[in-house]
């Protein structure tokens, strides 16, 4: 097996409670939580890269769902690819396949 984190390599280090969450490509989801709702949230799908020293219980390499609109987007010049900076209690859920 792979290793998840092998061509996700981070040299950004989240502080307090933030993650930060490798997107993968193509990991748009639409989900209705309330049919009240006019139109579905958009949700993605990402791998947890690096989590900051609040955040213990979440580990690099989990692959988790969250909000479109959650954190930050960052692009890290050196690796030339985007990431996402968001707050631990942004993220949805964890997700196992």
């Amino acid at each position: 097996m792979l290793d998840p984190l092998a061509r996700h390599r981070v040299t950004l280090e989240p502080l307090d409670d933030f993650v930060v969450i490798q997107p993968l490509e193509d990991s748009e989801t639409a989900t209705r939580p309330d049919r009240a709702m006019t139109r579905p949230a958009q949700c993605l799908t990402g791998i947890v890269v690096a989590v900051g020293p609040e955040r213990e219980p979440d580990r690099a390499g989990d692959k988790v769902l969250y909000p479109r609109e959650a954190g930050f987007e960052v692009r890290l010049v050196r690796s030339a690819h985007r990431v996402r900076v968001v707050k631990r209690e942004e993220l949805i859920a964890r997700v196992h396949d």
